[in-house]
């Protein structure tokens, strides 16, 4: 039998109908699930009941887990006739078990059980999977008849297993089970185990082919006004599942393989095993400190060596690519290891002609045992078992191998752990919410004055600090909240320090609590979370000793409430380039919509980043991050045409995400370990562009806006597919709020959201630095963009022209119309009576041609429409106008470290700039403040005569039909010209005279 149990607390419900006849309901819950029903007890007279009980159901098939649906229905007990009437059901499916640690409190909305009942209300639960074999299941459902008999009393004691969810006291995630009262309390540990990954066998077709030219095109219909150097350009790559893309996309072809987005490359695979009866090389001692060196021509890669070992067990596998071989025979040489020079032990050689190909849909080749020869090719004592085949990037062993692509010719001491790829995943992320209300019995030092009391909360780095407040009975009041980041597990405190202002920068401690975010209540909503009273001890370990704090008798305290909000998405990245929007709580996450599949092929044309025997040269590698997943591909060493051919796949939830490619030199390669890793490029390529099902074989230019401007590093070529797996569900994803609800409920500050961002990406920092290999600071803050709300001229100037873009149509719009109310093309004038006397005459016309115009030029554009995924435009980003001293602030740090003289120039430049910005803005309040005039009596003659103007219009508009007034209206703007003044008209002319609130500003 299964051990996995599923756990539900069925916590309350509100806002029941009533069905008693006097509004009122006797409300209880069943509970369905894989042929087993638990029932709570009856709440009497209540609409909004709290029970608070927990069940556990055996889960018979856990492979069967995801079709097995908990159904809850909410019941009220008559006891007149011993009947029961269904208020509404809750149905879950079994995708949304998720283990107790990460389980929350949702409060679902109930459904009708049938098409003629009604319900209303919510009911709260709480459903969790645990795999504990001590765990006991809840007892059978009792008969209605016992459970309907006169004395309820008696029916709730024979209700099992129903647990209060408050007597979960224990700090590490407990839930209690009482199976029957002769049986003892149990207690049960939640321990979520991590989901065992799966490997993929990845299978790849060599294709031998010469490369086609690549095309160069523009991410929209019209030419583009930046170089054509810096435009996408269409390649014909020969990919693993035999498609050739050549100057177009791919469609509707299933993959003939799990990595079939990228070149097959050939590679030639050693796996050294182990080693057994070798000859001692020490004249003294007789002893061994074996190592093998395999050898292909140039190219050589060591294993680790062992200590007086005459049997060791390495393990370890080499790769060498094919097209780099520059010999006919792989030598594979056991040495000894000395400090004056390695000692020859034996040798083993292949024919790399007789080296079998391995078919990527069979299992790894058997390795063998293989006679030491000595250098003239005689038998010696000692063997080594080895493995040695022909395979591809798709083979398991290639992410751990020793590539030959990695090392430089002759070298084999490179630095292995961070030239290998590796995938890396971002820790998950939780807003802290933190509502400081009061303290109570607080004891200064200084008995002669009141404290002037403040409470600072603190989270690892991140500390926020109440008001300072003073009150005459020691118990002062602040009801303050801030909002910090933490990420799981959970390894900072939260730290709260009560603290009196004895003086100027001078602060002393009154007490201090300390709160384990493992025992802070998660939720997914806005309901109310219970607050608590925290005693303050005098410091942080007495904080954290409770024995100590059960001695005292008397102690300040402090009244918090603190919850862990998983209905929010934290935002750790620029929220135009989001790459995930889904909450925190598990529980509210949807299926997924699609699978994004990438393959990062090559590189061509890179800048040298660093010198290496008196050449440029690059060691690069490239970073993709979607959601909360990372890769890293392995690292091409002393290459500025790298080729990577590596395939990546992701889960898709929004297709309004982006997906950001990044380009770096490794700066771990040739001893430069304190130096960052540089950016030689990025690419952003946001989904909703892409059509599902097709191909998109691309070369994007890598360009970098440097202090000489911006500049073009390179070209890297991708195959990119977005695969829909519900067109349904992907058109239904439109019609969803962006963001989860607890934004729009109980929304942030822009402020609060950039500083919640800035420590997220800290905390992601962190993390994914403490990985082996580490994803360095830069090269996280880079893909984040974590400096993108920092000034910049030249961004500020491309805002503006993009907005002034946008009114462009209603300019045009506009200029048009005046020349049709001018009468310079009399025709067209004409017509536009004729077409506007239509419109008023069957008003009823004008919103379907409103709408059929709309249609038909989207139809007509069509044709116009993008047809390659967008990329970096150098016009849009003002990159190609802007001026030398403006690139230098942009790439000053902050704060500055300019001197005065040019600091000074360049904030009298801001502040012209900004004073311009004040007038327009000052400029737009003031008409609408003269709008408010109109009725506020500021100028009591204007509103005077705005009410007899209202009034008369009233009057005339209720004698005249609409369509004689918009008649006159339209023919009286759209007059000839003859009959128009040169100064303004009189209601231009009212609206100027009317006041605003400049008057009244200092």
């Amino acid at each position: 039998m299964s051990s996995f149990k599923l756990g539900v607390e069925v916590v309350g419900a509100h806002d029941l109908i009533g069905k008693d006849g006097q509004g009122l309901s006797n409300p209880f819950v069943e509970l369905h699930f894989d042929d087993q029903r638990f029932r709570t007890t009856v709440k009497e007279n209540d609409l909004n009941p709290v029970w608070n009980e927990g069940f556990y159901f055996n889960v018979s098939d856990p492979n069967n887990l995801i079709k097995l649906p908990l159904e809850a229905y909410v019941y009220s007990l008559n006891k007149a006739n011993s009947s029961k009437t269904c208020l509404g059901k809750v149905c879950l499916s079994g995708t949304s078990f998720v283990p107790y640690s990460d389980a929350v409190v949702l409060h679902y909305p109930l459904e009708k059980r049938t098409v003629f009942s009604r319900a209303k209300g919510e009911l709260g639960l709480k459903v969790f999977l645990t795999d504990d074999p001590s765990i006991k299941p809840s007892n059978p459902l009792p008969s209605m008849e016992s459970f309907l008999e006169s004395d309820l009393g008696s029916a709730y004691a024979q209700v099992p297993n129903s647990v209060p969810v408050s007597q979960k006291t224990d700090k590490k995630h407990t839930f209690h089970s009482i199976p029957n009262a002769n049986q003892s309390q149990q207690k049960q540990n939640f321990t979520p185990k991590p989901p065992q990954q799966q490997q993929m066998n990845y299978g790849a077709h060599e294709m031998k082919s010469e490369p086609q030219g690549a095309k160069v095109v523009n991410m929209f219909s019209g030419s583009s006004s930046q170089p054509s150097d810096f435009a996408l350009k269409e390649t014909s790559p020969f990919l693993g599942g035999g498609q050739v893309v050549g100057g177009r996309v791919i469609r509707g072809g299933k993959p003939t393989s799990t990595y079939d987005l990228v070149e097959p490359m050939r590679y030639l695979f050693v796996r050294v095993v182990k080693a057994r009866d070798l000859p001692g090389k020490d004249l003294v001692t007789g002893s061994l400190d074996p190592f093998v060196e395999v050898r292909v021509g140039n190219y050589k890669g060591s294993t680790k060596h062992f200590e007086m070992n005459k049997s060791p067990e390495w393990n370890e596998v080499f790769a060498f690519a094919k097209e780099t071989q520059q010999s006919s025979v792989l030598e594979v040489i056991l040495k000894d290891k000395d400090l004056i020079g390695n000692d020859f032990v034996g040798i083993v050689r292949f024919a790399l002609h007789e080296v079998p190909v391995r078919v990527p849909s069979d299992s790894p080749l058997a390795p063998e045992w293989y006679r030491l020869e000595d250098k003239k090719g005689e038998k010696k004592k000692g063997e080594l078992m080895l493995a040695v085949w022909y395979g591809t990037q798709a083979d398991e062993a290639f992410p751990e191998a020793w590539h030959s692509d990695a090392v430089a010719p002759g070298d084999s001491t490179s630095a292995s752990s961070y030239i290998r790829s590796k995938v890396y995943l971002s820790p998950r992320l939780w807003y802290v919410r933190v509502n400081v209300i009061e303290a109570q019995d607080l004891v200064s030092s200084d008995k002669n004055r009141f404290p002037d009391a403040c409470v600072k909360a603190q989270i690892g780095n991140q500390t926020y600090k109440t008001k300072s407040v003073q009150h005459r009975n020691l118990n002062p009041i602040w009801k303050e909240e801030f909002m910090f980041v933490a990420s799981e597990p959970f390894e900072d405190d939260l730290i709260f320090s009560v603290e009196d202002r004895v003086g100027p920068n001078k602060d002393e401690t009154l007490g201090m609590a300390v709160v384990p975010l493992n025992s802070v209540e998660k939720r997914a909503d806005d309901r109310d979370i219970r607050t608590r009273w925290f005693d303050l001890e005098k410091s942080i370990s007495d904080a954290m000793d409770g024995d100590r704090a059960k001695k005292d008798k008397f102690r300040s305290r402090l009244h918090v409430s603190v919850c862990l909000d998983g209905g929010y998405h934290v935002l750790d990245e620029s929220t135009q380039y989001s790459s995930d929007l889904r909450p925190t709580a598990k529980q509210l996450w949807k299926s997924s919509i699609g699978v994004l599949e990438l393959g990062i092929l090559n590189a061509d044309g890179l800048l040298p980043m660093k010198t290496r025997d008196g050449k440029g040269t690059s060691d690069t590698y490239c970073v993709a991050k979607y959601g909360q997943k990372w890769v890293r591909t392995r690292t091409i060493v002393n290459s500025l045409n790298p080729k990577y051919n590596e395939q990546y796949t992701w889960e898709v939830h929004d297709p309004a995400t982006v997906l950001t490619v990044g380009v770096f030199d490794n700066s771990q390669i040739g001893g430069s370990d304190g130096n960052k890793d540089k950016t030689i490029g990025k690419v952003r390529i946001r989904l909703s562009t892409l059509e599902t099902g097709c191909v998109y074989t691309h070369s994007y230019p890598l360009l970098v806006l440097q202090h000489s401007g911006v500049k073009k590093m390179g070209e890297l070529h991708l195959a990119i597919r977005f695969s829909s797996t519900s067109l349904l569900s992907m058109m239904l994803q439109y019609s969803k709020p962006l963001l989860p609800k607890m934004h729009y409920k109980r929304p942030l500050s822009v402020i609060q959201q950039d500083v919640l961002r800035y420590q997220a990406v800290n905390i992601v920092v962190a993390r994914l630095g403490r990985a082996e290999p580490p994803l360095k600071r830069e090269v996280i803050e880079c893909m984040s963009d974590a400096t993108a709300h920092m000034w910049s001229m030249r961004r500020s100037k491309a805002n503006f022209l993009r907005l002034q873009s946008v009114f462009s149509g209603f300019v045009a719009v506009g200029k048009w119309f005046g020349e049709v109310c001018k009468w310079k093309k009399p025709i067209t004038t004409v017509l536009v009576h004729v077409l506007f006397v239509m419109l008023v005459c069957f008003p009823e016309l004008i919103l379907p041609t409103v709408f059929l115009y709309m249609f038909l030029i989207g139809v007509w554009r069509y044709r116009l429409r993008p047809r390659y995924p967008p990329h970096m435009d150098t016009s849009l980003s003002c990159a190609d106008v802007v001026s030398p001293d403006e690139l230098d602030e942009e790439f000053d740090n902050f704060p500055t470290r300019k001197n005065s003289d040019l600091v000074r120039m360049r904030y009298d430049r801001l502040r012209s700039v900004a004073g311009r910005i004040q007038s327009v803005v000052g400029d737009i309040a003031s008409q609408g403040e003269r709008i408010q005039a109109l009725l506020s009596w500021r100028d009591p003659r204007a509103t005077t005569i705005f009410l007899i103007f209202c009034l008369a219009a009233a009057i005339v508009m209720y004698v005249t039909p609409f369509q004689v007034f918009a008649l006159l209206a339209g023919f009286y703007f759209m007059r000839h010209p003859k009959f128009r003044h040169k100064t303004p008209a009189a209601p231009l002319n009212f609206f100027r005279r009317l006041p605003a609130m400049t008057d009244s500003m200092l």
